[in-house]
């Protein structure tokens, strides 16, 4: 027996109206990280011990700054939404919790942007 309204049945959403949102976000993210973060273990495995100033020239490449800046993004966006459920879960405040999310928010944009100025620094003076 489905115990939704018929709004929510057509709209999808449970009983916390955004449960099924947040869990294909994070689901998305998870399965988009998995072919970036092999290119980046490649990457890794090819440029070990080699000079510094190839690894730059070789992380300055379009193709590569790209993967890179894809890779921040989908991290910083899969973190974020790691970290909000943990903070559902187990801050019990009301003020506490939204204190926490607000900050988390903050972090995430924070990090996001000094990545992706170090991602852009290089690609451009590389």
């Amino acid at each position: 027996m489905d115990m939704r309204t018929p709004l929510g049945k057509v709209r999808g959403l449970g009983s916390a109206k955004s449960g099924t949102d947040h869990f294909w976000k994070v689901r998305t993210t998870s399965v988009a990280l998995v072919p970036l973060l092999l290119f980046y273990v490649v990457f890794l495995v090819m440029y070990v011990g080699r000079p510094y100033v190839e690894v730059v020239g070789a992380l300055a490449n379009p193709f590569v700054a790209t993967i890179n800046a894809l890779t921040v993004i989908a991290s910083v966006i899969h973190m974020r939404l790691g970290m909000e459920e943990v903070i559902q879960d187990y801050v019990h405040s009301e003020s506490m919790k939204l204190l926490c999310l607000v900050l988390n928010a903050f972090f995430s944009l924070l990090i996001g942007g000094l990545c992706l100025v170090a991602v852009l620094k290089i690609a451009f003076a590389g």
